[in-house]
Formats: structure tokens, sequence, C-alpha cells
């Protein structure tokens, strides 16, 4: 395809971070052993005018697959407990969650700001029960569409509430929680010295700095302080990925995690996946 005939990339700063587990998913669909399959996301990539050569061979790039795996089993767990349930993906940018996930009765909504939107719409569709929402997750109007569908329900943040401040996270949990009584919330963590790295980081030092991680966070447990109705139930690193992911891994990956678990632990521990749910009475 020519470039011409190419879908112009017109995001922000913080959006744009969303065409590397895009790229990552490809990658991994293009190897002859890769840890998932994602045709869509390789078509998405050949369709985009926008230079990812910058993110040639990053090893990051593997990291965001093995992510969305595991957040992936988040949703399949959820959806096993409550087969009609909903999930929201908060900030989907042009994730392919729904197509790998959905047992034939999720309600589903995929939200992200407005352009990003807009560029999602180029390749992706609504149905019945894929709805796409152009707002912020601060913006309250979108929850009244998620409300009725009567839940319960399931709201999934991969790689999204990182990108805001400490205050702007706190509140948008505290208003789930409130909004939407008895749900569950999945998201990542970055820990204080992870923040502080990004310049060396193999994917992000090659973005502006306004679209770097800005939570800090060294123990996901402040969000149960933050928001009382939530518990922290499991909080995994990459070493916790489980055998049905790890086994898939390239043989050096597989090493380290089955001869020096608490040495990669102890390097990659301030990187965290973290499901909330919803507190006993």
């Amino acid at each position: 395809m020519n470039t011409v005939d190419k879908t112009p990339v017109d995001l922000g700063p913080v959006q744009e971070t969303l065409l590397i587990p895009l790229l990552g998913r490809a990658y991994e669909t293009k190897k002859k052993r890769g840890i998932l399959s994602d045709a869509r996301a390789v078509e998405i990539v050949e369709q985009l005018d926008y230079d990812f050569d910058k993110w040639r061979n990053a090893p990051s790039l593997l990291g965001a697959s093995i992510r969305t795996l595991m957040f992936d089993r988040f949703v399949t767990e959820f959806l096993a407990d409550n087969p009609a349930g909903t999930v929201v993906e908060l900030g989907c940018g042009l994730n392919t969650r729904f197509d790998r996930v959905d047992n034939g009765s999720v309600r589903w909504f995929d939200l992200d700001l407005p352009d990003v939107i807009e560029l999602r719409r180029r390749f992706f569709e609504d149905t019945p029960r894929c709805t796409m929402l152009a707002a912020s997750v601060a913006d309250g109007e979108w929850m009244q569409d998620v409300l009725a569908t009567d839940g319960p329900w399931l709201f999934v943040s991969e790689a999204v509430l990182i990108y805001l401040d400490a205050a702007d996270v706190r509140r948008a949990l505290e208003q789930l929680a409130a909004t939407f009584p008895q749900s569950s919330i999945a998201t990542d963590t970055a820990d204080t010295a992870m923040v502080a790295g990004q310049g060396r980081h193999d994917a992000m030092r090659h973005l502006p700095r306004e679209s770097w991680f800005r939570w800090e966070c060294d123990d996901p447990r402040v969000i149960e302080s933050w928001v009382p109705q939530l518990r922290l139930d499991r909080s995994l690193t990459f070493v916790d990925a489980g055998p049905d992911i790890v086994r898939r891994l390239p043989w050096r990956f597989r090493l380290l995690v089955r001869l020096a678990p608490g040495l990669l632990r102890r390097r990659i521990q301030g990187y965290r996946l973290n499901l909330f749910v919803p507190r006993s009475t």
C-alpha cells in the first residue's frame, strides 16, 4: 500500500502511546512462535501512515503483549463468573480484546478520547453488544450508557490510568466505584523508579515527555484507602503470567522464569497488574 493510501495518525501525545501495544501484537503475530495471534493488528499497522521503525525490535513490545494476555485473563475470569456481565475498556486504543474474549453474551464498551475513537472507527464498527464511546474517563456522561446494562461491571484500564496525575486517578476511581456499586477494576501501576526511568525505556524514550507515565504508585493497596468499596484481590508481575503464557515465551525468558524467578521479580516488581474486586460487606 502506498503512503498516500494509508490512514494518517493525528493523535495527542499520550494517545500516541496506543501504537506501542498495537505494534507488539502485530510483531507477535508475524513470529513463527509468537505468544498471541492478532491478524487485525497486522492489518492496522500496515494501513497506518506512521513511522514504527523507532520501536523496531524493542524488547518492551513483547512485554506489552504479555501484559495484554494477562489482562485478557482478568476479563475471561470475570466472564466465567458473570457470562452476561458488562466490560468497559477504559482507553481502548486500537485494542482487539473483545474479539479475543467474546463469550457470545458479554455487553462491551470501548471508551477512549475523541481523537482515538475517530481513528478507531476507521477499522472497527459498533455492534449490538460492542459499542464505542468517545469520552474521557473523567467525563461522567458516558456512564449513563453503561449503567443501562445493569452490570455487573468490570472496568479494564491497561496502560491508561498510569498516564494521569495521582489526584486524577483517585477521582476517576472514586467516581467509578460510587456510580457502579459492586464493580471490579483491573489496572496497572508503576512505581516511582519506573516513572523516573522512562528516559531509558526502549519505547517511551522515543516519545515526548508529556506522553510519559505520571502516576507513581509504590503500593497498589493505596487504592483501598481511596476507595473503601474495593479490595485488592491480586497484584501480579510478569513473573506471575502463568504457565499458559510462559510456555509461549522465547526460551531465554522461560529460562529466567524457571531458574531465577526471585531475581527477575526484583527487577520488574515496580510494574504491577492489579485486580480490585468489591469488598464483602
